[in-house]
């Protein structure tokens, strides 16, 4: 079961990566956004972060809906993101080994061609830096 720590563990752990100031966690490479917490709205009420929920990007529709319909446990998506290559994605039903797998591929989506080189130099998602030591 994954959380917000094991989130910032992963993504700080990339390189070039930056967090922005937020109430939950947002991360980007190259000024991009990759992963961050949920901004939960509901009709009226106030916007909520949740960050038991985070925003993934997914780069293509088509790899939005085969998350969608496969693992609808995990991802799902509302209105505001139609058209949007993003999903939600609920932390607590994740392995820290399949968030390695999502944080580490939003992030090569995400990050310019020049940085890319900088993960495959001895950041890739099979290193040990990158999993939780008790997964």
């Amino acid at each position: 079961m994954a959380d917000a720590d094991d989130v910032r563990h992963l993504a700080l752990a990339l390189p070039h990566v930056v967090e922005i100031d937020s109430d939950g966690f947002d991360f980007r490479v190259g000024g991009k956004g990759f992963v961050w917490s949920y901004p939960e709205r509901r009709p009226g009420a106030p916007r909520r972060i949740r960050t038991d929920i985070a925003v993934l990007y997914v780069g293509y529709e088509a790899e939005k809906q085969a998350l969608l319909l496969g693992e609808p446990e995990v991802f799902f998506t509302t209105p505001a993101y139609d058209g949007l290559p993003l999903v939600m994605l609920r932390l607590t039903q994740l392995s820290a080994d399949r968030l390695t797998e999502l944080v580490t591929d939003a992030w090569r989506m995400r990050a310019p061609d020049s940085l890319v080189g900088d993960l495959d130099d001895g950041g890739d998602s099979s290193n040990p830096d990158l999993r939780r030591a008790d997964q």
